[in-house]
């Protein structure tokens, strides 16, 4: 009878069943965190930096000449990704005025590398190229200088 008591107590015991659960379950909660964190990253970034290169597509549009339109529009995505707080490991404005006439466009690329290293466990990328193009029309009366 004590062994068959001791077999019943053992397989039907739910004492500790709790601490079990919490023990299996919290890494992978941890885990699911700092994935939600990489991608809120990734997804603000991508965000502020389609803002940013719109910004400065149309700071370039207004420039007179090509040079003063790269400028520009260097100036104008630095100062949106600054002034929204986006940290960049690595940023690359890139101005196409080969179309710098009356009714012509210039489009301008800004790419950043939001870091995520700090994230460890995830097995993630040491950072992640975020790229977007935006491009304005130059007014079909405004006046521009050459190159």
């Amino acid at each position: 009878m004590t062994a068959r008591r001791f077999w019943h107590r053992l397989l039907c015991d739910e004492s500790g069943a709790v601490a079990l659960e919490l023990v299996l379950l919290t890494p992978l909660l941890l885990l699911m965190l700092l994935f939600v964190v990489a991608l809120g990253r990734v997804v603000s970034a991508r965000i502020e930096v389609d803002g940013a290169a719109a910004q400065a597509a149309r700071a370039a549009s207004i420039a007179r000449s090509p040079a003063t339109a790269t400028a520009m529009a260097t100036q104008a995505a630095t100062t949106a990704l600054g002034s929204d707080h986006v940290t960049c490991a690595g940023l690359s404005i890139s101005t196409d005025t080969a179309d710098f006439v009356p009714g012509g466009s210039v489009a301008v690329t800004v790419t950043c590398h939001v870091a995520l290293s700090d994230l460890v466990g995830l097995r993630l990328p040491a950072s992640e190229a975020i790229s977007s193009t935006a491009s304005s029309v130059i007014d079909t009366y405004r006046a521009v200088t050459g190159t």
